[in-house]
């Protein structure tokens, strides 16, 4: 049974840090494209990053560049989404998903597997 199980959220202040961790179990990921996504309240659940298992190669939106970073651990089956620079704006409950792709893709349909999310809220 596939578990993605997000952990890192919380209360930061604008400007702050936070990272996110994203543990995958359950079967192999070598072949797996992780992403991470948001979603706000009232609004869609949205696309923030993703990094291929096999290579190592990242896609970000476009506010999430400069600011925000994703990285794997191997060994430990683990994700990781390093957030600086929070802004208000950045609230929202952040969500790993695993998509069975040879190629990064941001649509939330096309992942197969998703964690529960983790809240992460930025107070002005």
């Amino acid at each position: 049974q596939v578990q993605l199980v997000e952990s890192g959220g919380g209360l930061v202040q604008a400007g702050g840090s936070l990272r996110l961790s994203c543990a995958a179990s359950g079967r192999t990921f070598s072949n797996y494209v992780m992403g991470w996504f948001r979603q706000a309240p009232g609004k869609e659940r949205e696309f923030v990053a993703a990094i291929k298992w096999i290579g190592g190669s990242t896609y970000y939106t476009d506010s999430a560049k400069g600011r925000f970073t994703i990285s794997k651990d191997n060994a430990k089956n683990t994700v990781y989404l390093q957030m600086n620079s929070l802004k208000p704006e950045d609230t929202a409950v952040y969500y790993c998903a695993a998509d069975r792709s040879v190629r990064i893709v941001v649509d939330t349909s096309l992942y197969d597997y998703w964690g529960q999310g983790t809240q992460v809220t930025v107070s002005s």
